[in-house]
């Protein structure tokens, strides 16, 4: 046997190996700060398989934030589904108005979630058809009075959001456009500066 041959069956068993470790399915959990009434959080996640994959929110906190809205889109950024409020019948942390769907199963392939304030609705079939407010001037969330919120205890005015996915294989948070063309910017700054040093 040649060096050749013990190589290729080295790495064609590596990589059967590592084919079958991949499509682990797994649990992620992600937070961040709305500011705007218009803000619009965007995640991609992966099935390598048809599974059963819960999502909700527990951002609600009793009125303390604001009421979540949750759209799911397919690979071609076609509407699947905008959740109601249900988290609390997917997960013991969610509250009334926190949004959650149980999906058994969902097709293998790859999906695009947005996250947005309770009437900030998907305008269209398509993520490309934008949203409600999109147009609208932005209000700061804690200035603006959301469809539910309860005049008497003046709450849902925070922004703090917390979105989980159960039975993934991979996902993770889409960066807004100016913030990846801020990164872009940024690597091709460094490249210039590695350029102009010498050798």
């Amino acid at each position: 046997m040649t060096k050749i041959d013990s190589f290729a069956r080295i790495t064609l068993a590596t990589l059967a190996l590592s084919g079958s470790l991949v499509a682990q399915a797994a649990d992620f959990n992600f937070a961040g700060q709305l500011v705007y009434q218009k803000d619009v959080v965007q995640f991609d996640f992966t099935l390598a398989t048809a599974s059963t994959v819960s999502i909700w929110t527990d951002s609600w906190q009793s009125g303390l934030n604001f009421d979540p809205q949750l759209a799911l889109f397919d690979g071609s950024h076609t509407l699947k589904t905008v959740f109601a409020d249900g988290g609390d019948g997917v997960s013991p942390t969610a509250g009334y108005f926190d949004d959650g769907q149980t999906f058994a199963p969902l097709a293998a392939g790859q999906y695009r979630l947005t996250l947005s304030a309770y009437s900030n609705d998907p305008t269209g079939p398509a993520l490309a058809n934008g949203f409600t407010f999109d147009g609208a001037a932005p209000i700061a969330l804690a200035a603006w009075n959301q469809p539910g919120y309860n005049v008497n205890a003046n709450d849902q005015k925070g922004g703090a959001w917390r979105v989980h996915l159960s039975g993934v294989e991979q996902a993770a948070v889409v960066p807004e456009p100016a913030s990846a063309l801020m990164m872009l910017a940024g690597l091709l700054g460094m490249a210039a500066i590695a350029r102009r040093r010498p050798r």
